[in-house]
């Protein structure tokens, strides 16, 4: 597939806000939006790292917030999959899975509530964003550099993550995909996962994640945060278009229905609360 990158040069501004993983969920996408204002965080500094439509019951209207918004967006390879016509979301799931049936159910939903505009609007996002800050040059991805639809966790095998620096030529890589929000620092590179604000990061909690990066006196910092939204209102919305209620339940008790994706170590901290967010060089970021 053509790789599109879009390069904004430099960013400006004190504060950039990262999130991803929407997952048509327009409650969380609506209360991110009231922490950008809160923050005074223009939408030139606010970057999403891609799966817009996803397992909720809102699509277009997400798509539709986002486009007005006027923020930076890459494709995830759920709308990879949408604009290419495929029968599901393309996530690289276990054929025969739970996660696999799933999506059999709510990707057809999502397709039928895209809008000739909607379609438009996907059509302009590229697979990746180039941009220098804090003095740092930074690409945005949503699964790896060589597959969109490539799970890279905290735990995944550095020389994996090593592999995609060195094809993008970044200091720092800020990443979707995987639901789950870390950092991995490792010969002076910084792997960021914003997590996602559409569905909580299996951990027994109904807040979501978002990340916030800083340039104060020229020196990269960040820090992931929790963000609390109307999940009960997602939820029903859920039940009521008939999406996967084992989704909907996750809004709830913030616990995924399977493991299926995760590796080993990730897999044993299902519903462990996260109460900060480590670096392999032991630096200790801290979750409000």
């Amino acid at each position: 597939m053509r790789e599109v990158i879009k390069n904004i040069e430099i960013l400006r501004g004190r504060k950039v806000l990262v999130f991803g993983g929407v997952y048509s969920n327009l409650q969380a996408l609506k209360s991110l939006q009231q922490v950008g204002e809160n923050q005074g965080i223009a939408p030139e500094n606010i970057i999403c790292t891609g799966d817009i439509v996803g397992y909720c019951a809102q699509p277009s209207e997400c798509l539709d917030i986002i486009e007005k918004w006027g923020i930076h967006a890459i494709q995830g390879n759920v709308e990879e999959n949408l604009l290419s016509g495929n029968d599901d979301c393309g996530c690289n799931f276990t054929e025969g899975g739970r996660c696999d049936m799933f999506s059999r159910q709510w990707f057809p939903f999502a397709v039928s509530k895209m809008t000739e505009k909607n379609l438009n609007y996907l059509k302009t996002l590229p697979q990746f964003i180039d941009f220098q800050y804090a003095n740092q040059q930074f690409r945005v991805l949503h699964g790896s550099v060589n597959n969109i639809s490539e799970f890279v966790f905290k735990s995944t095998d550095w020389a994996i993550k090593s592999d995609n620096f060195e094809k993008s030529q970044a200091d720092v890589i800020l990443a979707g995909h995987c639901g789950l929000p870390f950092v991995d620092i490792n010969d002076g590179k910084t792997w960021l996962n914003a997590g996602v604000i559409g569905m909580p990061a299996n951990d027994g909690e109904t807040s979501v994640w978002y990340l916030i990066l800083n340039d104060e006196n020229s020196e990269l910092t960040y820090e992931f945060h929790r963000l609390n939204y109307d999940f009960k209102t997602t939820h029903d919305l859920m039940l009521q278009h008939k999406l996967p209620q084992s989704y909907a339940k996750t809004l709830l008790n913030g616990i995924w229905d399977n493991c299926e994706i995760l590796p080993e170590i990730e897999s044993h901290q299902q519903g462990q609360k996260i109460e900060k967010i480590a670096s392999l060089s032991s630096k200790e970021v801290y979750c409000f």
